[in-house]
């Protein structure tokens, strides 16, 4: 006879509905009742700041309490990282980090490394979820040193909920029921004594988060953390926020002394133009991050083809769309590229998804093609349509503005050419 095993977990559940329901008849209760939606009343939640200007930008002005914020990212990407250096930022917290892959003596070692001292840290090498969530009770309830209060300002940082396990659920850390069952105690836990979490999850080949996709619609914030490994430049975007804007990008520099904010990112991404005589294939364009312009290098190299079938290569930028924008050129203004490889990257590891990008990646394939460079401080954006024409896109006025601060005196946009006929002008200098 084959026997089956019943968690204590089942056992409590059990024993519960037959406490609340007798003869199969429903408990009774209060039920919800409408209300007016004038006689709510509003109430303004404080946000507690991380810091960090590029951190806070993107949560929405800060951590509202009693929130569950989930960072992802591919590993080595700097999250651990960069978590740690909320600790130096935010004195007056009282944090508490969970590691569940590395000893506290590690976490240490990385603290020394980038100048945390810890004095309001806690570490906690441990991941079982009952154990964390105990742990998490006598901190709210008592201060470190022994002091009887309440605190009002405590984070809790799991790294990574992938690592939680509990006997109530079945099968094996990183599981689908352990990640789901660990992170709904965990949740009920913040949203009852108003603690802020951050909750490290990993990300899998395809680029999306590992467990079960219900994680991201049980926290209220999802940021994931990108970069290139060769690269040191990391963006740190939202995908959803429940008190803030899901555009806004954060950026940062990872250097010897760990995560550096960048404040300005044009900076970043634009090379000095040594002589001031613009190279051929490179154009500047003005990108918007959320809210923010961010003004980039567009690079082109067009060479003759030795293939039957000419290559296109990106880094960046959309595959498909420059595909389309080559094939734009060609119909439209004659250019030869059926038998060019064709090469298209954005500088500096930033990549540009919006159609803004078009006519910047446009004029360096005909800056490249005919060996011309653009005239110097010039700066290039606008939608590309089949027809050729060049299309408005929102914040115009704003990127102009940015391009201008930084010293650019030639704009092109929908304001100042119509198509790419009138663009290319500009290049040829006729």
């Amino acid at each position: 006879m084959q026997e089956f095993k019943v968690s204590s977990f089942a056992k409590a559940t059990r024993g519960g509905q037959r406490a609340k329901f007798k003869m199969g008849e429903r408990e009774e209760r209060e039920a919800a009742k409408p209300i007016r939606l004038s006689e709510i009343k509003t109430t303004f939640t404080k946000r507690t700041s991380s810091g960090m200007e590029e951190f806070d930008r993107v949560l929405g002005q800060g951590f509202v309490k009693g929130s569950v914020v989930l960072l992802a990212g591919e590993p080595g990407v700097g999250k651990s990282t960069l978590l740690i250096q909320l600790l130096k930022k935010m004195p007056a917290q009282q944090i508490l980090y969970v590691s569940g892959e590395e000893s506290v003596e590690q976490v240490k070692s990385r603290a020394e490394r980038l100048g945390v001292s810890g004095g309001n840290l806690l570490l906690l090498a441990e991941t079982n979820v009952e154990n964390i969530l105990e742990e998490i009770k006598i901190l709210r309830d008592k201060d470190i040193r022994g002091k009887e209060k309440e605190l009002l300002n405590i984070l809790v940082i799991i790294d990574s909920i992938q690592t939680l396990w509990s006997e109530d659920f079945e099968g094996y850390p990183g599981s689908v029921s352990q990640v789901r069952g660990c992170s709904q105690r965990l949740l009920e836990l913040a949203k009852k004594k108003g603690i802020t979490m951050i909750f490290v999850g990993h990300v899998t080949k395809e680029g999306e988060i590992a467990g079960p996709m219900i994680l991201s619609h049980m926290v209220d914030v999802v940021l994931f953390l990108e970069g290139e490994r060769f690269t040191e430049l990391r963006l740190l975007r939202g995908f959803k926020n429940r008190f803030g804007p899901t555009d806004e990008v954060g950026v940062f520099r990872m250097a010897e002394g760990g995560m550096e904010e960048v404040k300005n990112p044009s900076e970043m991404f634009l090379e000095e133009d040594e002589g001031g005589k613009g190279t051929a294939g490179a154009v500047v364009v003005c990108a918007m991050e959320g809210t923010r312009p961010v003004l980039l290098e567009i690079q082109a190299l067009v060479t003759q083809s030795s293939l039957a079938i000419p290559r296109r290569v990106v880094s960046g930028v959309d595959y498909s769309r420059v595909l389309l924008l080559t094939a734009v050129l060609q119909k439209n203004l004659g250019i030869p590229l059926y038998n060019q490889d064709v090469f298209v990257k954005a500088a500096g590891g930033f990549k540009v998804s919006e159609p803004a990008a078009d006519l910047g990646i446009c004029l360096a394939i005909i800056s490249s093609f005919k060996n011309q460079p653009l005239p110097p401080k010039t700066c290039a954006f606008g939608e590309v349509g089949l027809l050729g024409e060049v299309r408005r896109v929102n914040g115009e006025e704003k990127r102009t503005k940015e391009a201008k601060k930084l010293g650019f005196t030639h704009v092109l946009s929908s304001s100042t050419v119509r198509n790419l006929r009138e663009a290319t002008k500009v290049v040829s200098r006729e």
